[in-house]
């Protein structure tokens, strides 16, 4: 199986993770602290430096008593309409 590692989406979930946290009125540190994660996991991950794991994404989903779909809800078509390069990969297959 080939990997895919497509870094404008882990940009695109980082980036969307300091928003709901911020919508939950919690701190960075208040977040790691609720998911039982360190401070460099957290702050890579919303820097969108590393690929997650489901299990930490369930932890973050639940620290923030939301959806896990919800951190996931950053892929939108652009103002061409086209979808993001990263669902691409998987319909020239």
């Amino acid at each position: 199986m080939t990997k895919i590692r497509d870094n404008s989406s882990l940009k695109r979930f980082g980036s969307n993770l300091p928003r709901l946290r911020e919508s939950k009125g919690l701190s960075q540190e208040e977040l790691y602290f609720r998911a039982n994660l360190s401070k460099n996991q957290v702050g890579n991950i919303e820097r969108g430096e590393v690929n997650t794991t489901i299990s930490i994404a369930y932890a973050l989903a639940q620290a923030l008593e939301i959806e896990v779909s919800e951190l996931f809800q950053f892929e939108k078509m652009d103002f061409q309409g086209n979808l993001p390069s990263f669902w691409l990969l998987f319909i020239k297959r």
